[in-house]
């Protein structure tokens, strides 16, 4: 019988340095279940979410190649908040299946589900044992996101507006990832979450097995 592992959802703001978390946690073999990138594998060509958004907002929102207009929608639904509820309600369902797919398939005992929308949604906290925001101030999002550059100022400030605030994220939180510092101090934080988290999975397994021993006891 496989024992249940912990699922975390880790969530951030744009700019926020959520990536750079995930992938210093994917360095300690914790399983990472990407949500951006199974929705890039939904709307790229042959995704099974293209014939629903074909047949929702028209065959202009693909690309020549069959896939999404991804430019083109992201400025229609930061535009169009009805538009970006009806995107919603046809990728939400299918990444959600797709990601809880490959939490039950992940070998290792911790689960890290990147989530970017989770306070938006609401979707994963159900699904999620414990919740890890990484925060920083909105300022910095920004500022971060604009050094990489490719994006105008404006539409960088539309979306830290469009997405939850500040408050609404650490409202949600279980664990709170700082990163208004140093990339040290940043890598510090996960480094101590990292050993939290193996030790709560080992904790939770041990536990479903011993209930499991006793159910077979009593049979």
């Amino acid at each position: 019988m496989k024992r249940p592992g912990l699922k975390v959802g880790l969530t951030g703001g744009i700019g926020s340095g959520k990536s750079t978390v995930a992938a210093r946690f994917a360095g300690y073999g914790l399983a990472i279940v990407d949500t951006d990138a199974i929705a890039r594998q939904l709307t790229s060509p042959g995704g099974a979410a293209l014939p629903a958004v074909r047949d929702a907002f028209g065959p202009e929102l693909l690309a020549v190649d069959g896939g999404l207009d991804r430019a083109r929608m992201r400025a229609l639904v930061f535009s169009d908040p009805a538009a970006r509820a009806r995107l919603e309600t046809i990728l939400h369902p299918l990444i959600e299946a797709e990601a809880l797919r490959q939490c039950a398939a992940a070998a290792s005992p911790c689960v890290i589900v990147d989530v970017p929308l989770l306070a938006e949604t609401g979707r994963w906290r159900a699904h999620c044992d414990r919740i890890c925001v990484v925060d920083c101030p909105p300022e910095m999002q920004i500022a971060r996101v604009a050094a990489r550059g490719g994006q105008p100022r404006a539409e960088i400030e539309a979306i830290v507006a469009a997405q939850a605030s500040r408050e609404a994220r650490l409202a949600i939180a279980d664990d709170i990832i700082d990163n208004s510092g140093t990339l040290a101090g940043l890598h510090a934080q996960v480094d101590a979450l990292q050993a939290r988290y193996t030790d709560l999975a080992a904790m939770r397994r041990a536990r479903a097995g011993q209930s499991h021993e006793s159910r077979c006891r009593t049979r």
